[in-house]
């Protein structure tokens, strides 16, 4: 494939040649596969072999990309200058107190405050991240939990991106940090009533699993913390909260395919009972509020439904039908009100709010445009009429209403403010494509004013297709910086997501995961043909298991596709999979299949990137990772780029990044990933030959 546009990119940079030592990689039942470049993998990040290849790579691609060096400038500049850089969020109430974030300008990281009784009350510092952060390479904060007296603050910071917090305390009244701290945590943790007792998870130091509930009680060192539960399957994730009514502190656990919830009073979260004991295909979640618990579940019901039950259930013979199931709607989620519920569903692809009021009135939150994605956002109090819901589409920044449901109010509390930006210069649709086996798939659509469908532009496509996760048409502010030299920004909402519903995922994983990758390739083809894009003028852009969709598709139709980038990709599905130790491989056999099972590692051959490389020309390819990548490792995409340069037959560059601190987020900060998107953006654009914006 030549470049009729006249990369600029350097072409006599040579790339690093990773050595081949052949590695056997057995499954259970005999098969063996040959894998030269297997001894990339150091768990440790210590091998000086694997880091020299590393750098070797970054090294490389400062190389490869040093010409575009001034059009990275130029949109990290531009995607930066639409950031309200001293932009705080809409505050809520809690217990009497306001909380809030806000950012300074210049800085990087949020200050998390809260005011009491009124905004006007003098600000109460919780955090500032910026200061925890300085002369760090990478940090982030997860929980950060008062507790129900209002006097102590907990939280959890990451130094290094591999998702190991260390839970850490305050007394907000003397601003004193405790010396008390936990460490080998998950992010998620919960006060008890006592205001001195804290719930937390420990994670597996190796697998990263979440293993076990402990009580840290202040005061005391951490070796001495009580079990409170232990999950035996690795196989699950877990959580803890508490309910709406604060009379219950839950213990979720969830696979793939099931979920179990536990719970005690938060006054001694000590003795937990189980709702309903988990069962294969069954998912439910809880909530509880006015003497009895809502849940959501699949029981008997593919796209969900709501159920009741009474305070002291144990069995799903106790629920009783609230929200029957229905097979055009998908429920998401709801929130309990005093007078109302708010349920989060689907249909058609798009989300809606559907209003459950306490008489049997049912309505819906309305939207004005074709392809938008609306939520329930942040309501931490039940007693009011007020609903607050978040809105955004491919044009309308996120926005943030409060609705009146007695008076049907509606308020506009804080629009994401974009510097320079005018929603009305731009459109946003939504068209449907139909696949290669007659199933219509839809794709929501933007681009700038004065584009025409003449088959000339430029089109990025996005997507991401796996574990149910729905990719929905919302603002991005990066985008504006394609859409203003002319290019087409698509979402694919391919199977294995859910934005169908139910059966849209379920066709898409497993031994259907062939369609995830039809869909997206068969989209492109349909864009190009109705005149939204040249042919020779395709990218596409997906991440993690994102990753893997453009690993399969370039490997299945590379000569669709001019561009590809590739953010932290689960390419070596295979291995992976057969690798029990690997951090979160377990939780991950009923999305993919374990390949222990000769059906299902069959299956995974026939789409696993890293397997199926072959000679032959290959798009420009960009892929990126973190060292400390901690769900998909970043021998991954180095072994996946390694094999790459061996079989490609093309000449167009292929140029792998890793930020040698950072994790499956990349860096931390809210500039820093700019940097990142300016560097990827800039590779593609270059391909397209996408020139710079005429004066808007």
């Amino acid at each position: 494939m030549t470049n009729p546009y006249g990369s600029i990119l350097a072409s006599s940079a040579t790339p690093p040649d990773a050595a081949k030592q052949p590695h056997a990689v057995e499954a259970p039942f005999g098969a063996v596969r040959n894998d030269d470049y297997y001894w990339l993998r150091d768990d440790a990040r210590e091998d000086p072999q694997v880091l020299a290849y590393l750098n070797a790579e970054n090294a490389y691609a400062d190389a490869v990309l040093a010409p575009t060096s001034p059009l990275q400038e130029t949109l990290y500049s531009e995607i930066v200058g639409r950031i309200k850089q001293d932009d705080a969020s809409v505050p809520y109430r809690e217990r009497g107190y306001w909380y809030y974030t806000r950012f300074e300008t210049g800085k990087d990281y949020p200050i998390q405050a809260r005011r009491k009784g009124s905004m006007d009350a003098p600000e109460e510092i919780l955090l500032d991240v910026n200061a925890m952060a300085e002369g760090k390479g990478y940090f982030n904060v997860g929980d950060a939990e008062v507790s129900q007296d209002n006097q102590l603050l907990a939280w959890a910071d990451d130094e290094v991106g591999r998702r190991q917090y260390v839970i850490r305390f305050k007394n907000l009244v003397t601003g004193e940090v405790y010396p008390d701290t936990i460490t080998n945590a998950s992010p998620n943790v919960v006060w008890a009533d006592d205001n001195r007792t804290l719930l937390y998870i420990e994670n597996d130091p190796e697998t990263l699993l979440t293993v076990r509930v402990k009580s840290h009680v202040l005061g005391t060192p951490s070796s001495a913390d009580k079990l409170v539960y232990e999950e035996e399957d690795d196989s699950f994730y877990m959580g803890i909260g508490r309910t709406r009514d604060d009379r219950f502190i839950c213990i979720g656990v969830e696979s793939t395919v099931s979920s179990e919830t536990r719970y005690a009073s938060a006054g001694n979260p000590s003795a937990f009972t189980v709702l309903a004991t988990r069962e294969r295909d069954v998912e439910y979640s809880a909530d509880h509020l006015d003497g009895h618990w809502v849940i959501r579940t699949n029981w008997k019901a593919k796209n969900f439904r709501i159920v009741t039950a009474p305070s002291d259930t144990t069995s799903r013979e106790q629920w009783k039908d609230w929200v029957a199931h229905s097979e055009d709607v998908y429920i998401e989620g709801f929130e309990l009100f005093d007078g109302f519920t708010a349920i989060s569903e689907r249909s058609q692809g798009l989300e809606r709010l559907r209003l459950l009021h306490a008489g049997g009135e049912e309505e819906y939150v309305k939207a004005d445009e074709p392809a938008y994605s609306m939520g329930i956002d942040i309501n931490s109090e039940h007693a009011t009429p007020w609903l607050r819901y978040s809105y955004t589409s491919m044009t309308t920044p996120a926005t943030t209403y409060e609705l009146n449901v007695e008076t049907g109010e509606r308020r506009q509390l804080k629009q994401q403010p974009v510097i320079g930006y005018d929603a009305s210069q731009y459109t946003t649709e939504r068209v449907w494509v139909e696949a290669r086996d007659g199933v219509k798939v839809p794709v929501s659509l933007v681009y700038r004013n004065g584009f025409r469908k003449d088959g000339t532009a430029a089109l990025m496509q996005y997507a991401y297709g796996s574990y149910g996760l729905s990719m929905d048409p919302g603002f991005n502010s990066s985008v504006v910086s394609l859409l203003d030299r002319g290019m087409v920004y698509a979402i694919a909402h391919i199977r294995g997501g859910q934005e169908m519903g139910r059966d849209w995922y379920d066709h898409g994983k497993l031994l259907n995961k062939q369609n995830t990758f039809n869909d997206f390739i068969d989209v492109t083809a349909a864009l190009v043909a109705q005149g939204y894009a040249a042919p020779e003028r395709v990218a596409a852009h997906g991440g993690s298991a994102g990753g893997l969709l453009m690993g399969a598709i370039v490997n299945m139709a590379p000569g669709k596709y001019r561009a590809i980038v590739s953010q932290v990709p689960f390419v070596d599905v295979v291995t992976t999979m057969l690798d029990a130790s690997i951090p979160l491989t377990t939780n991950e056999y009923d999305e993919w299949g374990n390949p222990e099972e000769k059906k299902f590692y069959d299956y995974m051959l026939t789409y696993s990137p890293y397997d199926n490389l072959k000679p032959q020309a290959y798009p420009a390819i960009f892929v990126g990772t973190g060292l400390w990548d901690s769900q998909v490792q970043y021998w991954e995409p180095a072994k996946y780029v390694a094999r790459l340069r061996d079989l490609s037959t093309g000449t167009l560059p292929v140029v792998f990044r890793t930020n040698m601190e950072a994790g499956h987020g990349g860096k931390s900060g809210r500039f820093q990933r700019y940097r990142e998107t300016a560097e990827y953006y800039a590779f593609v654009l270059d391909q397209l030959g996408v020139a710079e914006p005429a004066a808007l």
